[in-house]
Parts: C-alpha cells; sequence; structure tokens
C-alpha cells in the first residue's frame, strides 16, 4: 500500500498517513529526496521511515536510484548499521523502513559539544572500521561518509545513509560524469576518476570525519567546495589537533593514492595496539553543561561583500526545562542600551521592552508555530490553539482541538483566528479575544489548505480549488484551473494574491497568481527552471530554482509581472533544503549544513555568505538591520543583515524526549520591535530586537 497523503504544499509540509502498513507518527526531518518519519511496527518497536518526496516518485531515474538505496541497504544490514525491516521502491511513493536509532549524528555532537577526547576518538575510529568492513563485505562502497551520516547510539557508531552508494555490481549507470559526494569528505579519485571510486574512498572519508571529530573542522577546511576539491587532490591535510596517537593512523587514511590507504582490518589492528583495552560498547557521547561567554558585539562592517565562518562554537549545554501547565510566565527586565538609534535619536521604547517566555500551555511539548494578529500572539501546537499578550507573553486563551499536525501556524484571516488544523474533521473561525468559535462547519474534502485574502482554498484529490470565506464559514466558489492538475497553493503577508506552480517536463515552471475571493486568475507567466515561491514585495514575487531530482537550490529568482521583468542570480554552490526569507530586494537563503547566503536581487549578485555551524535551522526573517532564525535546540539567532557576522544568541531550549528530532522549525515572528520565537521544550519567549548582543 502506498503512502496515503493527506495533504502539503512542498516537501516539507507532506505528511503521509501510511507506508504499507506501518502508520506514521511524526516526521523526524526531511531532505532534498524525502521526508524521514517515525513509525511502529505492529508489536511496538520504532521504525524510521523514509518516504520519497512524490514529485521524485514519477521521475524513472529516481526510481532506479531509490531502488539502489535500498538494495545496498539490505545488503549491509548489520551492528554497525540501521537494519533494513521493509521497504517498498515500486509503491506510487516509494519507501523504505529501517530500525529507529537514537542518539545524535557525530555532526550535531561536535557542534553541541565540542571535540571529542582520545578515548572516544579511538573508540569511533575503531567502530567506523567496522562498519566499513562489513559493508565493504558485501560489495558496497558507501562514497558519503561524512558526520551528518554517523548516528552515535549507546552501542557505538552506525552508518547510514546509502542513497549515493554503489554495489560493485550495479547496472546503474546514469552517474557519468557527474560528481556524487561531499566535497570536504571526498577522497581524490571521486575528483579525478569519479567512475572508478572503490572501498578505498570511505577510508578517506574515514579520515576526513576523525579529524572533524577531533577538531571541529576538516582535514581540508575551505568555505569554497572549489577550493576544498583542489586541496584534497593537491594539498596535505591539516592535522593539527589531532591527538599526536592517531595521527599517523589517519595520515594513512588520508593519502593521495588509494593504494596506500590502510584496510578496515588494519586499521582495527592498529587500534587494539594503541589501547589493549578498547571496548566498542562503551562509547557514550558525554554532555557537557557548561556555557560559553557570549561573544563580544563587533564593530559595524563596512558593506561590502563578505565571507567568513563563525569560529567560536556556538553550541550550549542546558538542563532541559520541566513543562509547566497554562502559561506559567517568566519576565526579565533586560539593561537596554540607552545610545542612540538609528538616524542618532534615543528610542526610548527599544528600551523599555521585556524579555519575556511562557512556558509549555499544551500536553505535548513540541515547538509551537506563532504568527501575528489583532494584538496577540496566536500559538499551535498539535493538539490546541492558544493566544498570548505580546506584551509579557501571559496567556489569554485555549482552544482545545483534535490532535493535528501543523503546516503552518494559526492566523488571523477574515478577523477570526483560523487554527490550520488541517487533519481535524471540522473548520472552525475563532473569535480572536476569547477563543471560542463563533462558527463551525465540516472540513471540506482536501489534499491542501492555505489562507489568502481573508479566504481559506482547499485543493481537492481531483484538482478543484473552494474559496470558504474565514469571516463566515461560507463557500464563496469552486472552480478548476484548467491545465493545472491539482494546484497547491502559497501566500505571503501582505500580499492580496495566491499563487501556484506548476513544473512541465521541459524545465518550465507556469506561475499562476489567483484572486482568493472570486479564484479567477490575475496573471500568468511561463518561467525557466523548477521555482518556488518563497516572497513578494514591491509588485514582484520571488523564487527558489530547485533541482527537480536532487531538490537542491542553484539560484533565486525575481519575477515582477506589471513589466515582465525577470532577474537570476545563481548560487556559486548548490543548496540542500533551503529555506528562504525576503526583505526588500535581499533575499536570504538558509540551507542544511548551516550555509547563509544573501542575495541583492537589485544588484543581481550576492551580498555575502556565511557558514553558520548549524545542521539546519527554521526560515530566516529579516527587518533590514538584522536576519533572525532559529536552531533544532531552541536557539535564537541574529546576523548582521549587511555581512551576516553573528550578533547574539538566545540559550538553548532542547526537548526533553532526547530521541526525538523536531521537524520543520518555526520561522521567528518580527512585531513592533520585537521577536518573537518558540523552542522544542514546548516554550513561547521574547526577546528585543534591537540589540541581540544582549540576549
Amino acid at each position: 500500500m502506498a503512502p496515503q497523503s493527506s495533504t502539503g504544499v512542498g516537501a516539507e509540509a507532506e505528511l503521509p498517513e501510511y507506508a504499507g502498513h506501518y502508520m506514521l507518527e511524526s516526521c523526524l526531518g526531511s531532505g532534498g529526496m524525502g521526508v524521514v518519519h517515525l513509525a511502529r511496527s505492529t508489536s511496538g518497536m520504532k521504525l524510521a521511515v523514509k518516504v520519497v518526496h512524490a514529485e521524485f516518485a514519477r521521475d524513472p531515474e529516481f526510481r532506479g536510484r531509490f531502488r539502489q538505496e535500498v538494495a545496498a541497504a539490505r545488503r549491509v544490514s548489520g551492528a554497525f548499521t540501521a537494519p533494513v525491516v521493509d521497504a517498498d521502491p515500486e509503491a506510487g511513493r516509494p519507501w523504505m523502513a529501517t530500525l529507529f536509532i537514537p542518539g545524535p549524528t557525530l555532526s550535531d555532537q561536535v557542534k553541541r559539544n565540542g571535540p571529542m577526547s582520545a578515548e572516544q576518538l579511538r573508540r569511533l575510529m575503531a567502530g567506523l572500521a567496522e562498519a566499513l568492513r562489513d559493508i565493504h563485505r558485501v560489495g558496497v562502497v558507501h562514497r558519503d561518509l561524512k558526520p551528518s551520516n554517523v548516528l552515535l547510539a549507546e552501542d557505538g557508531p552506525k552508518v547510514i545513509d546509502f542513497g549515493i552508494s554503489r554495489p560493485k555490481d550495479s547496472e546503474l549507470r546514469t552517474e557519468t560524469g557527474k560528481l556524487i559526494g561531499t566535497p570536504p569528505f571526498m577522497a581524490p579519485e571521486q575528483f579525478r576518476r569519479p567512475r572508478e571510486v572503490g572501498p578505498a574512498a570511505d577510508i578517506f572519508a574515514l579520515g576526513s570525519v576523525m579529524v572533524h571529530a577531533a577538531t571541529g573542522r576538516g582535514p581540508f577546511d575551505s568555505d569554497s567546495p572549489y577550493v576544498v576539491a583542489y586541496q584534497v587532490v593537491h594539498d596535505e591535510p591539516d592535522l593539527a589537533g589531532v591527538p599526536s596517537g592517531l595521527v599517523p593512523l589517519v595520515a594513512r587514511c588520508l593519502a593521495k593514492e588509494p593504494e596506500d590507504r590502510p584496510s578496515p582490518d588494519e586499521l582495527m589492528r592498529e587500534l587494539r595496539a594503541l589501547a589493549a583495552s578498547y571496548d566498542t560498547q562503551a562509547f557514550i557521547p558525554t554532555q557537557r553543561t557548561g556555557g560559553e561567554p557570549r561573544p563580544e558585539p563587533r564593530p559595524a562592517a563596512p558593506d561590502r561583500p563578505a565571507r567568513r565562518r563563525w569560529t567560536r562554537r556556538m553550541a550550549v549545554g542546558a538542563v532541559a526545562l520541566g513543562l509547566v501547565v497554562a502559561g506559567a510566565v517568566v519576565a526579565v527586565q533586560r539593561a537596554a542600551d540607552d545610545g542612540p538609534g538609528p538616524g542618532g535619536r534615543t528610542d526610548k521604547a527599544s528600551a523599555e521592552i521585556l524579555a519575556w517566555e511562557a512556558k509549555a500551555v499544551a500536553g505535548t511539548a513540541t515547538a509551537p508555530q506563532c504568527s501575528y494578529g489583532d494584538g496577540v500572539l496566536l500559538c499551535g501546537q498539535q493538539d490546541a490553539v492558544f493566544a498570548l499578550d505580546p506584551s509579557d507573553g501571559t496567556l489569554l486563551w485555549r482552544h482545545a482541538g483534535p490532535r493535528s499536525r501543523r503546516s503552518a501556524p494559526p492566523l488571523l484571516s477574515g478577523g477570526l483566528v483560523q487554527p490550520m488544523a488541517e487533519e481535524s474533521d471540522v473548520l472552525e473561525g475563532l473569535d480572536p479575544s476569547s477563543g471560542t468559535a463563533r462558527w463551525r462547519r465540516a472540513m471540506p474534502a482536501h489534499e491542501g489548505m492555505e489562507s489568502a485574502g481573508g479566504m481559506l482554498l482547499f485543493t481537492g484529490a481531483d484538482g478543484t480549488v473552494t474559496g470558504v470565506d474565514s469571516a463566515s464559514g461560507e463557500t464563496r466558489w469552486s472552480r478548476t484551473l484548467q491545465g493545472r492538475g491539482s494546484p497547491f497553493f502559497t501566500s505571503f503577508a501582505g500580499d492580496a494574491l495566491a499563487y501556484a506552480t506548476s513544473t512541465s517536463d521541459d524545465g518550465f515552471t507556469t506561475v499562476t497568481a489567483v484572486s482568493p475571493q472570486t479564484g479567477a486568475v490575475t496573471w500568468e507567466a511561463r518561467l525557466r527552471g523548477t521555482l518556488k515561491p518563497v516572497g513578494s514585495e514591491g509588485g514582484a514575487v520571488f523564487f527558489l530554482a530547485v533541482d527537480r531530482l536532487s531538490g537542491d537550490t542553484s539560484a533565486v529568482v525575481r519575477y515582477t509581472p506589471r513589466t515582465g521583468a525577470e532577474r537570476r542570480v545563481e548560487l556559486p554552490v548548490p543548496r540542500m533544503v533551503a529555506r528562504a526569507g525576503v526583505h526588500g530586494d535581499a533575499v536570504y537563503v538558509l540551507s542544511a549544513g548551516g550555509a547563509l547566503d544573501a542575495v541583492d536581487l537589485s544588484t543581481g549578485a550576492r551580498a555575502w555568505s556565511v557558514e553558520t555551524s548549524l545542521s539546519r535551522g527554521s526560515g530566516p526573517v529579516a527587518d533590514g538591520r538584522h536576519v533572525y532564525f532559529t536552531a533544532p535546540d531552541g536557539r535564537l539567532l541574529a546576523v548582521d543583515a549587511r555581512d551576516g557576522h553573528l550578533l547574539g544568541q538566545t540559550p538553548p531550549r532542547p526537548s526533553a524526549a532526547s530521541d526525538r528530532v523536531p521537524g520543520e522549525l518555526p520561522e521567528p515572528v518580527l512585531k513592533d520591535a520585537r521577536v518573537y520565537a518558540s523552542a522544542p521544550d514546548g516554550t513561547v519567549f521574547s526577546v528585543p530586537a534591537r540589540d541581540p548582543a544582549a540576549w
């Protein structure tokens, strides 16, 4: 049985109900190719189920690649990988279920807690050597071993994600001429002779992974993947910071020629000689409980393109906060800067802003999704909608509802609060002052749901779009958009239109702008590439250009319907799982791995780029001075909109459920010189927007 999609306007919003006979409980994470869900078997065993995005399920080449991933994962299932429990690569939405393994990735562990000790490094290296021995024994080359593909379980490291691995006897021949892998962890032969990559390439990657675990950086370190590629092929590795006892082994792993690298068995023999008491069962990552000093504010940088890496580790340990029922609030008066604001004036209002924190008000400790409307902060979790006083976080009301996944926060539409609970059987409009239902009706059958222009738009499975008046709950119109299949809409605050996109086989995207009040098409444009709308400002619509196969973002596009003008700015490196925010003509793109790019569409150039060290983040939001986004551990971060340097961050607020990975992170909310954000422990908090260094 193929997964049944209940709703969604994009890859991040997909939530099938089933994969085969496995009910999917929650989203663990999302990538360019698919979404990983937590599920349970009939016996109650926890599973991680990877479900392919619908748009790729129709691509024959991708199906071949996914079949190869399933076959490789099945062949290597063992003590050092996540065993495959079930899979159906031929389903309408291909899927694969593996045993769920609680624990952080090596990437996250190093970011949160810094470099590992020598003892931990020896055990990590031995565990990875054993994993590669088992992988290579069955004739598989992983080809993408990196810190984010190593899970740190209590009984030792596990190697995951065989999406680009290749069995030696594979007949798949679609990758000729392509570089497959992650440059900082690729071997020289992967750049020089990609069709001749063998098991020794994984040993080289192991050496790079060990340097990362020991130092927090790679042996070949640059912001540019092209520079990294040159260094990998021609330069000697930087092993400063690697424990002296491991340097000879790591150096051998990083030999330029494959035949000069040790085999996994040789590595294990050498490691046993280093530590006769070696025990693979003892690898348990330790957690730091102390913090680092807050970085000092930096002087204003000139307005010129910049690219830098944040050199301070940003991860801070914290004790998980307990849940407190019904909005217990902590408010702290911050010492504000009474100096002059913009234009030399003193911003007295900013000086009086309180920072506050409202503890979880719902029974489930997940990050609430919030919006601002009618003078209140509207937030939603899986089983409740609630309103907070934006000045101090006091709980104003709480409206319980059926448990439902959210792809959007509750919001004000037509003067009423729309819960945006897509999986509920009931559609209702709530009074913003009390939370009581002003109207209630049966939820229309739908595959997609969007709010725009005081209307709710529902897309049915047959492509019919229904417009429901948010103020009354009455259906105003119902129609199909000719030649658009089942259109899924996107809307943006302050824009009266809703946008649907469809991409043709010849590589062009048709963008259709629709009036939410009537369903009439206002304008239509045919633009090059697969485009994803991310914002609208000043009469223009902004898009990310994504690769149809990988989902990686390659460019930022601005289209002005009044003139038909199109401007496209290519990114120097494709960005994975990118999320974007728009302010004026600036588009800020934050991608998996932590790269943050600022693209200025007025000049047609990338203004700056920084590496934030985050594994992923929320969609960025900006106010012209700062760019704000949240991290998986609940931190709110702010960077300078002029050059990207870090200005400040709040303490982490991680979930108490350490075995759960939050799905898509909610965006911060900007309003009246405040920033509102939420965290995985269920809290909502507010800080002054003016001075992030004081957070």
